[in-house]
């Protein structure tokens, strides 16, 4: 259906460096990642891709096919004013030749992003680091776009593939899907990246939920943390969001224009609605692989422990498939 869409919003699809992925897992917990986009139009899906050592996102998307892409985030895309656009999916999961995925990696992403190749370790290392470079793809197929002009989400937005009314309710007209209801637990220990939220790094954060028909729903908002309360409060009500409670996720990144640095990390818990409105209550922060500003030697210090367990799973991995 992308190629019925309006050219502006191709555009977003094609010129944006990062989307936010979104998929839920067997608990019912919508999972909101900072991943780049491939836009292919003439096979009507955009594609994402994550590594052999940490498949979880394309695992979710193999379970469950309902996915979601958030294109929020215009930094080095050049484009101002650009609208917001929600894409709702299936998914279609491609591991059948990590080979061929690597190579078509190598040229995609050198086309996407080829001022962060300079950030890459030698080609004669890279065979040190398979758990990264043996990609699996993600085919994500629009079967819904939602539309927001200039990113405002104080109006309605602009709904494609679907009846307007649907926008309004989060309803299609199946019945409604099974949803995992909040977990309670009272408060948790509190996290001091969440102090970061709604300042100059992560001024807004996109918030995923699952909708009533079982796709899941993204939106970036402003947020407010309140360590007091032990919430992250919603500072926003946008118009077409299928609120309801229910596992949440507030998902947090930053990236340079060239996207030579990037940071991010989330937070899953239970929205529920309070006396002034929807807030998140935490309940675990989870840390993604992230490349800040500095050397290669500090990065690969930074997060040894992590691609210590990527190569674990890598490993585990090539010997399931060699089974």
């Amino acid at each position: 259906m992308t190629s019925t869409l309006p050219a502006e919003v191709c555009e977003v699809f094609d010129r944006y460096i990062t989307t936010e992925y979104v998929t839920i897992d067997r608990r019912g917990q919508p999972i909101a990642w900072p991943v780049t986009p491939y836009h292919h139009a003439e096979e009507g899906c955009i594609d994402v891709t994550t590594g052999i050592g940490y498949p979880k996102k394309a695992d979710d998307a193999a379970a469950n096919q309902r996915v979601a892409l958030l294109f929020s985030d215009p930094r080095g895309s050049g484009l101002t004013d650009a609208p917001m656009a929600l894409v709702q999916g299936t998914a279609v999961v491609d591991d059948k030749d990590l080979k061929a995925n690597r190579e078509r990696y190598t040229r995609e992403s050198a086309i996407k992003l080829p001022a962060a190749q300079k950030g890459q370790p030698p080609k004669f290392l890279q065979g040190m680091f398979s758990w990264y470079y043996d990609r699996i793809y993600v085919h994500v197929r629009p079967e819904r776009v939602y539309v927001w002009e200039q990113g405002d989400i104080s109006a309605e937005p602009a709904l494609y593939g679907a009846h307007v009314e649907e926008v309004r309710s989060g309803h299609d007209e199946l019945p409604d899907e099974p949803r995992a209801e909040p977990e309670g637990g009272g408060t948790v220990p509190w996290d001091e990246r969440i102090d970061s939220l709604g300042g100059r790094t992560y001024p807004s954060a996109v918030l995923s939920l699952v909708s009533p028909d079982g796709f899941p729903f993204a939106v970036r908002v402003p947020v407010t943390p309140d360590r007091d309360a032990g919430v992250v409060r919603i500072d926003a009500d946008p118009l077409g969001i299928p609120w309801q409670p229910g596992l949440a996720c507030l998902t947090a990144h930053a990236h340079d224009d060239a996207f030579t640095w990037q940071t991010n990390f989330q937070i899953r818990g239970d929205l529920v609605e309070g006396e002034n409105g929807w807030v998140l209550e935490p309940h675990k922060l989870v840390g993604g692989f992230e490349l800040p500003p500095g050397s290669l030697i500090s990065r690969m210090r930074l997060n040894a422990q992590k691609v210590k367990r990527f190569r674990a799973i890598a490993k585990e991995r090539q010997a399931q498939r060699a089974a």
